[in-house]
């Protein structure tokens, strides 16, 4: 029996941006996943719309953003979202993200029955902050204050807001006078078949592995590690992500760093791993790199900042570290450990806390409250 069944006459639609068939970014990800569990949970009852792609261009566009118009948003959309939540008789909207905030509002007040539910991914203006700090320039100033107004209207407008951790909500109270009334952390598709925990070729030496894009949290938490850490480290470490080709030269200048870039499966680079290093220092949210190392079955050694949200794990998922000789100290502990392909025990915390149904459970019961 689904957890919402009770519920199943009334119909939800979902919200989003275009959903990406075999998404590879962690929000790109959460957005899919996201999207099967709601349809998986409401059948027949769910209503798919998503948003165009279209990207900011002209005088027009920056002023409509502080409007509320970003990310596939418009008057033509918000048409549609307002025209299906009437003829389709929608009780109940999911905003896939908090800078969809004007859609929040516009169904609340011409829809005040229909229940909205904003999932946050981050707390946005927390996110383009940083991106502001690190490039000073008068479009990521535009950028952070069309996604706070957004998120504001978010905030206001929806009856259920759910972050992904206490941290984020503890943020939005800080800076709108509401935190989250549900808690449901990250989470992200099994991408483990059975075959490859038997079929993965052994590493042919002993690596540990950064994965992530090439976005500014990322690249600075990986210019520190090169600067402080890579050449006194015990281990080699591989780089792997799309756009860290572009830093190849300056990321292996002290070497004991080697970028690969983008690869086609992240699959033998997690297994044949000895551990997995997330030297994050900002952002919001969770870092899926951390779920998805526990979904291969590795250990990670990280900064504070990676493990937000994961700290009911921590004592058996990682290791902590604060400074240059901290996360040495944990580098070599953790290269005296046996390799192991896969850990069963981690991937179980994956399983339990951060898998498709686990996430599941939990959207069905927020929906269902």
């Amino acid at each position: 029996m689904s957890l919402v069944e009770h519920d199943s006459n009334q119909r939800l639609m979902l919200v989003t941006k275009a959903l990406e068939a075999s998404p590879s970014g962690g929000r790109e990800m959460l957005c899919k996943l996201n999207h099967d569990v709601l349809r998986n949970l409401y059948g027949q009852n769910f209503r798919l719309l998503e948003l165009p792609n279209r990207p900011l261009r002209g005088l027009r566009a920056v002023f409509n953003a502080f409007l509320g118009y970003i990310d596939g948003l418009d008057r033509e959309s918000l048409r549609s979202i307002l025209t299906a939540v009437k003829d389709e008789k929608i009780g109940k909207v999911f905003i896939d993200g908090s800078n969809l905030g004007a859609a929040a509002g516009l169904i609340k007040q011409q829809f005040p029955g229909v229940e909205v539910v904003a999932f946050f991914h981050n707390v946005e203006a927390r996110f383009f902050l940083g991106s502001l700090r690190q490039s000073k320039s008068p479009k990521a100033l535009a950028v952070l204050v069309a996604n706070y107004l957004a998120e504001k209207r978010a905030v206001g407008h929806s009856d259920k807001i759910i972050c992904l951790n206490e941290r984020d909500s503890s943020l939005l109270l800080k800076l709108y006078g509401r935190g989250a009334t549900h808690i449901s952390p990250m989470a992200l598709r099994d991408k483990l078949q059975p075959s490859y925990s038997v079929n993965c070729a052994p590493p042919q030496e002993r690596y540990a592995l950064f994965v992530g894009g090439s976005f500014y949290a990322n690249l600075q938490g990986i210019e520190w590690f090169v600067e402080n850490v890579a050449a006194k480290a015990p281990i080699k470490t591989y780089v792997v992500g799309k756009g860290f080709e572009a830093y190849k030269t300056s990321l292996e200048r002290n070497g004991n760093v080697e970028v690969v870039g983008g690869v086609n499966s992240l699959v033998p680079w997690y297994l044949g791993a000895h551990f997995v290093i997330a030297p994050i220092f900002d952002g919001s949210g969770m870092k899926t790199k951390v779920a998805e190392a526990l979904m291969y079955g590795k250990r990670v050694v990280g900064t504070p900042e990676a493990f937000v949200g994961y700290e009911h794990i921590l004592d058996s998922a990682g290791a902590v570290c604060e400074s240059p000789g901290k996360f040495l100290e944990a580098l070599e502990c953790e290269v005296a450990l046996p390799f192991r392909r896969l850990d069963h025990q981690l991937r179980f915390q994956y399983e339990a806390h951060f898998s498709f149904q686990a996430v599941r459970e939990r959207l069905a019961r927020i929906l269902a409250a």
